[in-house]
């Protein structure tokens, strides 16, 4: 939610106590409640025990004026089901009503708009449905945000003499924003995530001199930029997000934004333009700016100083980006830059990034060794810069940031030993993810200290020696933990209105790279696979009972595969091919009845595929390169085997996206409950 207000009621000593009516009006308002799971209205009782009880002014939520009568009732987010009873026509003297974060269902009550006093009404975060009253009295304050509404906005919602602010975002509202609106006095309006389309002509809008927040995001009010905002000279908040706009915008426009400007959100459009000096204008501190997902280029060359979140990612903007050192009054908590065409180096400017949580300069053309200046950000939660020309060894600075949680030095050119430093120093990582480098040496052993990890990935580097045993020991791998944030390790809040951040990465997964966003805080990976590591797979590695992805193909792996690797019962992949591998496969894989995706090829294997569901489904190609292997799938017959029936068809080319190759398991009854438990974590109330 955007638009947020408190407000504050003067306490007063009561005198007397409040009126019959009153008393029994907010009785019948309690009896039009069917669940209150939190006992929030165990206080109003009809019966007198003690003096206080009987004083409806002492009752949970309801606060009274100097005279006794009810002027507040706050009754949010206490899980409270019903409907709202008339009898709150009674409280003739009721101001402010707060009835959001419960679960209050059928249509807003009519009678609202025959309630004179009330200039407060938060209704939202319930489950009301139909559409939203004409007649609203003498509002002020109107939240109906995350319902079910539908319909049109009356135009008399905006002929409302004292309304200020509107916020009816996240509802299944359509049809256009009336012309009305420019008879308006309204500072805030949220109307986001609805259907609604278009806005009025820039005449009407430019009418409204006295709006300061305005939210259209996700509704249709494209091709073209609504200029009119232009026009809006007390504007400090506008977001117009995925709104379907695809136009150009001149590079002197950036010029006459209004210059109170705070926010500025025009992400996810098809907006074209160059970006130069475009920030000028706007009003530090704590400033919000986010232009990602867009077709904006050129070279930056100056932003604000006061810049709290600074969002350019998936745009083709290019240059070096040493107006990072601009920024100095130390409020930047999220920094994005990624995938654009930036070059040169991270300037050593950022010790005025200690508040810094997010900083992700991934898919660009970055270079050079990582400053010295890094160990300022101590409080940075994520570190995303996959996918340049980074260079170097790690150096010690980055000891200093203690707070990491999401460390991705992947497909760079890193180099030396990987640093056992990180399982000291670094111990809030679950992802730590350094493919495609130039790392040497042997996996140090003090990266089993990482208690949160779920994803290690040091695969496509030149690391040698034996796999270390109390990789085994890794706590979020063999058992579900609790701790950082569960199931949301990925998600990160941020100051500002940027609201959440969701880590994405690129994981090996069945043979091929996929991005992982949403589903990424469910991942537990294991891949060591294309570097130079000998010895024996760890007996103790079977101890990973919560692993669902092991690669350690592509090395010098030798000896025979765990027994009890059977006992790993979530796993989803294992790669184990072109090793050294020899012995036969364990009869305990017939028990991995969730392997969607196994490939032992080119080991020295032999004796007979054990007989299961799973691992007769795969193709045989999976097992080639084992001249000692028989049995099905493979076209060769074990001694004493009659006749080789055909091959089951492997199950295995899921590209629809990836919710769906990333829930498959094997045979559709095997992953019903795994489907239930991830489905429940993902699916939220909107989707």
């Amino acid at each position: 939610m955007l638009f947020q207000t408190s407000c504050v009621y003067n306490a007063h000593k009561f005198t007397g106590k409040c009126t019959e009516k009153e008393r029994q009006a907010l009785l019948h308002f309690k009896s039009y409640i069917c669940y209150d799971p939190d006992g929030l209205l165990d206080t109003w009782i009809p019966r007198e025990e003690v003096e206080t009880t009987n004083d409806c002014c002492y009752w949970s939520g309801v606060t009274c004026n100097n005279h006794s009568r009810v002027t507040s009732l706050d009754l949010s987010s206490g899980s409270l089901q019903g409907k709202i009873s008339p009898s709150l026509l009674n409280l003739s003297y009721l101001n402010y009503l707060d009835l959001s974060g419960n679960s209050f269902n059928g249509m807003i009550p009519m009678f609202i708009g025959s309630m004179t006093q009330l200039r407060y009404l938060y209704l939202g975060w319930n489950d009301f449905s139909g559409t939203i009253p004409s007649e609203l009295g003498c509002l002020q304050d109107l939240y109906l945000y995350n319902n079910q509404l539908d319909g049109t906005i009356s135009e008399k919602v905006w002929q409302l003499p004292k309304l200020q602010r509107l916020d009816v975002s996240s509802n299944f509202l359509k049809g256009a924003i009336s012309e009305k609106i420019e008879k308006s006095n309204i500072l805030s309006v949220n109307l986001s995530n609805n259907s609604l389309e278009g806005v009025p002509l820039e005449a009407n809008m430019s009418n409204i001199s006295s709006i300061e927040d305005i939210d259209l995001s996700s509704c249709k009010l494209g091709p073209r930029f609504p200029k009119w905002i232009q026009t809006m000279k007390n504007l400090s908040s506008i977001n117009l997000a995925n709104t379907g706009i695809s136009d150009n915008i001149p590079e002197d426009f950036w010029n006459t934004w209004p210059s109170r400007l705070r926010y500025l959100n025009i992400s996810f459009n098809n907006i074209t333009g160059i970006v130069i000096d475009m920030f000028s204008n706007f009003d530090p501190p704590f400033l919000t700016i986010d232009l990602s997902s867009n077709n904006f280029y050129g070279h930056i060359q100056d932003v604000p100083s006061g810049l709290e979140t600074l969002n350019l990612s998936k745009n083709n903007l290019s240059g070096q980006i040493f107006f990072l050192c601009q920024i100095v009054d130390g409020s930047l908590s999220f920094l994005d830059l990624s995938h654009n065409a930036f070059t040169g180096p991270i300037p050593d400017c950022l010790w005025n990034f200690t508040r810094l949580k997010v900083l992700t300069l991934g898919n660009n053309y970055l270079s050079g060794m990582l400053p010295s200046s890094i160990n300022f950000l101590i409080n940075l939660e994520v570190l995303y810069l996959y996918n340049n020309s980074f260079s170097g060894k790690l150096p010690l600075s980055l000891k200093s940031l203690t707070q990491l949680t999401f460390l991705n030095l992947g497909a760079n050119k890193f180099s030396g030993y990987v640093p056992g430093w990180i399982g000291e120093r670094l111990s809030r990582l679950y992802a730590l993810i350094l493919t495609s480098n130039k790392f040497i040496g042997t996996i140090p052993s003090h990266l089993c200290r990482l208690v949160y990890l779920q994803i290690l990935d040091l695969s496509m580097n030149k690391l040698q020696g034996a796999i270390p045993s109390c990789l085994g020991n890794l706590t979020s791998m063999v058992q579900d933990i609790g701790g950082l944030r569960g199931n949301q390790i990925n998600v990160h809040f941020v100051n500002g209105s940027t609201g959440q951040y969701v880590d994405r990465s690129m994981i090996k997964w069945q043979g091929s790279l996929r991005e992982f966003g949403r589903t990424l805080g469910l991942v537990k990976v294991i891949n060591l696979s294309s570097n130079n590591l000998t010895g024996k797979i760890p007996d103790k590695l079977t101890d990973l009972h919560k692993l669902i992805a092991l690669d350690l193909s592509m090395n010098a792996l030798v000896g025979e595969i765990p027994s009890k690797i059977g006992e790993m019962k979530e796993l989803l992949i294992l790669d184990l091919s072109r090793n050294n591998l020899r012995g036969g496969l364990p009869s305990s894989m017939s028990q991995m009845t969730l392997l969607n995706y196994l490939d032992v090829s080119y080991n020295s294997l032999s004796g007979k595929i054990p007989s299961s569901t799973q691992l007769q489904s795969f193709e045989h190609s999976r097992y080639t390169g084992n001249a000692g292997l028989c049995g099905l799938p493979l076209p060769k017959y074990c001694p004493g085997d009659k006749e080789l029936e055909g091959p089951f068809v492997a199950r295995e080319n899921m590209d629809d996206g990836e919710e769906r190759w990333f829930y498959i398991g094997g045979a559709t009854g095997f992953v019903t409950g795994f489907w239930m438990v991830c489905i429940a974590l993902i699916v939220n109330r909107r989707g």
